[in-house]
C-alpha cells in the first residue's frame, strides 16, 4: 500500500515532531513511553465516531508487544509526516484490481504528489489502510530500539532476550526491564532499518475484539467535541448567509440588530452577516427578529426538478469522456436482446448531528482555532491566509467531530469564525451554525443521472455494457477549495467510480462521464461517487437478470467468474440470507454487491410494503476487507453505512428553487429511526492481503438491494432516489 516509498519513512526512522511532557519518551513520530510504562500512540486520522484511534493504536500495540490496558491515544500534531499518500494513490482512473506497470505507476506517482502536498486529511476510508506499513513498523522499530537498550544495560546479545506484557525479558535468567525504564536509552538509539513488522503467526492483537479507547470519555461526559469548547469570556456567533450560491447581502438594520438584548457586534461579508453576541442565542433570536435581505444571483438558478431534466437531457446531448472503453458495445449479433433505463438521484445533505462551528481566539501573533475538522493542515493554510500571518503562528486544536461523512474537511466554519473574532479581537468567539443554515448551506453529494445500455445473447450472457453518468466534477470542487493553489483540470474520476470497472465480466464496455454544472455546491459524501453509482449498476444488473429469466444471484455468479473474492462473498450472503428458501409472508428480497475502497460488500435486503409505505425488515451484510483490524469496528461501521444508506435511500434529498433550499431540519430531511431502523446480520470474512476499507463501504448496497427487493414484491422497478411507490 506504501508504493515504495514507506519503507524509510522519517516518522518512523527520522526525526519527529511530538512535543513530549516530563516522565516521558518519545521513539518515533508514533509513539511515546512514559517512565512508568504507559503507551501513547499517536493518532493521524480525525475521530468521528468510526474508532479509528483504537483501529491504529492496534497496529502499534501488536508490533510494540504491550497489553490493551497500558496503551492510550493522542492527537498528531500538524505535520508533513502525517500526511495521507493513500488517499492521493487510490484516486488513480483505474480498476482497483489492475497491478499493471501503467496503473501502478499512476499510484505510485500521486502518493508522491500526496507527499509532496502533505495532506493531513481524514477521508476515503483510507486511514488503516495509510498507517498499514507505517505504524506497524513504527512499533516494531520502537521494541527493537528497547530490546538493544535492555541488551546493553544486561550486558547480553538483544537475542537473548524476549519481550512481554511491557516488558523485556531474559528468559535463562528471568530478569526484566520495564519499557517505562528504557525508553531514554533506546531513544538515544540509532533505529535499524533491517526492522520488519511481525508476521500473522505471532499476532496477538489484531483481529481481536478489544475496547474501543475513545468510548469511556464519550459515556462520562469527558469527551470533548469542537462545540463543547468553552473558555472564560468567551462570545458566540450565529449566522445568515446568502440563501443561493452567488447570492450576495443587499441589506440589514444595523441600528435594530446592535440594539438587541446580548448583541456584541455585527459583522457583515459579501454574502452573509454575522451577529456575535453573549451567548449563541442571543446572536441568534437577534437574527430570527431582525432578518438581512440578500439579493438573487444573475440568471435565476432554477429548482431541482429543473435540473433533473438537464441532467437527463446532457445524456443524450453532450460528449462524455470515456474512462473505460474496450471492445465495441455497439456490437450486435443476432439474437442479441438490448436494454436500456435511466436513473436518477437527487442532492443530498450531510446532515451531521453537531452542526458546523468552529472556535477562534485571536492572539498577538497568530490565533489559535479548536474545530471538528478531517483536514487540520487545510485548516491552518486557510486561518494563515486570511489573517496574514505564517502558518507556524496558528494553532490548530483537532477536536472529536459529531459527524463528519466529508463535510468537515471543508474550511467554510472557520473562514466565517474568522471574521467574527477579528471583530471582536480580545475575545475567543465561538460560530455555530443553526440547523437550517447548516443544512441549506451544505456542500452537498452531488445529484446526478445516468443511462445504461447492455446486450445479452441468447444465453443470457452479458455482451455489451455501455453507461454514461451525468454529474458535476466534484473532486475538482473540493480540491479547488482545500488547495486553490493546486489547480485541477481534465476529468474527475469521483464521478463514475464504481460504474467504471464494475467486477462483471463483459466483454464489450464503456463508462463515460458527461460533465454538469449544477447551481448547488458540491462535495464528498459518504462513499462519494459510490454512493450513487452502486445504484445506477446494480439495479440494471437486476433488470437483466429478470429479462434473463435467472436469479439474481446466479446471474451475477455467472459474470463473476473471474473475480473469486467477489463471487465468495455474494455466495456467503446468498447463504446467510436464506435465499434458497421461501421469505416471511408480505416480503421479497432484494440484493446488491459493490467493491471500493479495496473491499467487496454484498447485501440482502429484505423488505415489506403497507401501502405506499416502505419497511425493511431484515438487512443481511457480508464484507470482505483483507484483514480485518478491528472485526468489532468493521461489524459498527457496516451497521452504521446501512442505516446511513437506508436514510438516503428512504427519504433522502434535498429541494430547491430560486429562494433556495427548502429542507430546515430532520424532519423535512428524515433519517431512519430507531423504530424503522431493520435487523442487521453482519459477517466479516476473514480475509488476507493489506485491509481494506471500511467506513464507506456499506453504504453504496443499500439502496439498489431496497430497491431490488421492491421490485421483486410489487413488480415496480424505481429508478430514481428516494424510493416512492406509485
Amino acid at each position: 500500500m506504501g508504493y515504495g516509498v514507506l519503507r524509510k519513512d522519517p516518522r518512523v526512522y527520522g526525526d519527529h515532531p511530538l512535543q513530549v511532557a516530563p516522565g516521558e519518551t518519545a521513539l518515533n513520530a508514533w509513539i511515546r513511553i512514559a517512565d512508568d510504562g504507559a503507551i501513547t500512540v499517536t493518532i493521524p486520522r480525525a475521530e468521528m465516531g468510526q474508532g479509528i484511534g483504537s483501529a491504529l493504536a492496534v497496529l502499534v500495540a501488536e508490533e510494540l508487544d504491550v497489553p490493551w490496558r497500558m496503551v492510550g491515544i493522542a492527537t498528531a500534531p500538524i505535520d508533513p509526516v502525517y500526511a495521507n499518500l493513500v488517499s492521493f494513490a487510490e484516486s488513480a482512473p483505474f480498476d482497483s484490481h489492475d497491478r499493471g506497470w501503467l496503473a501502478d505507476t499512476a499510484r505510485w506517482g500521486l502518493s508522491q504528489v500526496g507527499r509532496m502536498v502533505a495532506l493531513q486529511i481524514t477521508g476515503g476510508s483510507t486511514s488503516v489502510r495509510d498507517a498499514w506499513e507505517p505504524m506497524r513498523l513504527a512499533g516494531a522499530v520502537a521494541r527493537d530500539l528497547l530490546l538493544r537498550a535492555a541488551a546493553a544495560r544486561l550486558e547480553v546479545k538483544p537475542n537473548a532476550l524476549s519481550t512481554q506484557d511491557g516488558l523485556v525479558i531474559e528468559p535463562s535468567t528471568g530478569r526484566s526491564l520495564r519499557y517505562g525504564a528504557l525508553a531514554r536509552d533506546a531513544a538515544l538509539l540509532q533505529p535499524d532499518l533491517n526492522v520488519k513488522p511481525r508476521g500473522i503467526d505471532r499476532w496477538n492483537l489484531i483481529g481481536r475484539r478489544l475496547p474501543r479507547l475513545d468510548v469511556p470519555g464519550k459515556i462520562n461526559g469527558q469527551a470533548r467535541y469542537a462545540s463543547d469548547q468553552r473558555f472564560p469570556g468567551t462570545v458566540f456567533a450565529s449566522i445568515r448567509l446568502a440563501p443561493t450560491a452567488g447570492g450576495l447581502l443587499d441589506g440589514f438594520d444595523r441600528t435594530r440588530l446592535e440594539s438587541e438584548p446580548g448583541v456584541i457586534a455585527v459583522v457583515p461579508q459579501a454574502d452573509a452577516l454575522i451577529v456575535v453576541g453573549r451567548t449563541w442565542w442571543h446572536a441568534e433570536h437577534a437574527l430570527s427578529r431582525i432578518e438581512p435581505s440578500f439579493s438573487l444571483p444573475r440568471g435565476q438558478p432554477g429548482s431541482d426538478r429543473d435540473l433533473a431534466a438537464r441532467l437527463l437531457t446532457s445524456l443524450e446531448q453532450e460528449a462524455g469522456f470515456a474512462f473505460e472503453s474496450f471492445g465495441d458495445v455497439e456490437h450486435n449479433t443476432p439474437g442479441d436482446v438490448e436494454l436500456h433505463a435511466e436513473y436518477i438521484v437527487p442532492a443530498l445533505a450531510h446532515a451531521c448531528m453537531e452542526p458546523m462551528n468552529c472556535t477562534v481566539r485571536l492572539t498577538q501573533t497568530g490565533a489559535e482555532i479548536w474545530s471538528g475538522t478531517q483536514a487540520p493542515d487545510v485548516l491552518r493554510s486557510h486561518a494563515a491566509r486570511l489573517l496574514d500571518v505564517e502558518e507556524e503562528r496558528i494553532i490548530v486544536h483537532q477536536e472529536l467531530l459529531g459527524g463528519g461523512f466529508g463535510r468537515r474537511v471543508e474550511p467554510d466554519a472557520l473562514e466565517r469564525a474568522i471574521a467574527a473574532a477579528v471583530a471582536v479581537p480580545d475575545q475567543a468567539v465561538q460560530l455555530v451554525y443553526s440547523r437550517a443554515q447548516d443544512m441549506q448551506h451544505d456542500y452537498y453529494r452531488p445529484p446526478a443521472a445516468a443511462r445504461l445500455r447492455a446486450r445479452l445473447d441468447p444465453q443470457g450472457n452479458l455482451r455489451t455494457w455501455h453507461c454514461r453518468i451525468a454529474a458535476p466534477k466534484t473532486a475538482q470542487q473540493v480540491m479547488a477549495r482545500l488547495l486553490p493553489s493546486l489547480p485541477l483540470v481534465g476529468p474527475d474520476f469521483s464521478a463514475v467510480e464504481g460504474a467504471a470497472f464494475t467486477p462483471y465480466t463483459v466483454p464489450n464496455r464503456r463508462t463515460e462521464h458527461v460533465a454538469v454544472d449544477v447551481p448547488l455546491p458540491v462535495g464528498f459524501w459518504r462513499s462519494v461517487g459510490h454512493s450513487y453509482t452502486a445504484f445506477f449498476v446494480e439495479c440494471f444488473i437486476d433488470e437483466l437478470a429478470a429479462h434473463a429469466g435467472q436469479d439474481p444471484i446466479e446471474f451475477r455468479l455467472q459474470h463473476l467468474k473471474h473475480r473469486p473474492r467477489a463471487a465468495h462473498v455474494l455466495e456467503t450472503v446468498r447463504e446467510m440470507s436464506g435465499w434458497a428458501s421461501a421469505p416471511p409472508s408480505g416480503c421479497a428480497r432484494g440484493v446488491a454487491l459493490h467493491e471500493c475502497y479495496g473491499s467487496t460488500v454484498a447485501q440482502v435486503a429484505e423488505v415489506s410494503v403497507d401501502g405506499r409505505s416502505i419497511s425493511v425488515e431484515r438487512m443481511v451484510c457480508v464484507i470482505d476487507c483483507g484483514i480485518a483490524v478491528s472485526p468489532q469496528n468493521v461489524i459498527a461501521q457496516m451497521e452504521s453505512g446501512i442505516a446511513f444508506g437506508l436514510s438516503a435511500a428512504l427519504f433522502g434529498e434535498i429541494n430547491f428553487d430560486q429562494n433556495g433550499v427548502r429542507q430546515q431540519n430532520f424532519p423535512d430531511q428524515k433519517i431512519i429511526s430507531m423504530r424503522d431502523m431493520p435487523r442487521i446480520a453482519t459477517h466479516v470474512i476473514s480475509g488476507s492481503g493489506e485491509p481494506g476499507g471500511v467506513g464507506e463501504c456499506a453504504t453504496p448496497p443499500v439502496a439498489p438491494a431496497v430497491a431490488n427487493a421492491l421490485a421483486a414484491l410489487t413488480g415496480q422497478r424505481l429508478r430514481q432516489l428516494p424510493l416512492r411507490l406509485a
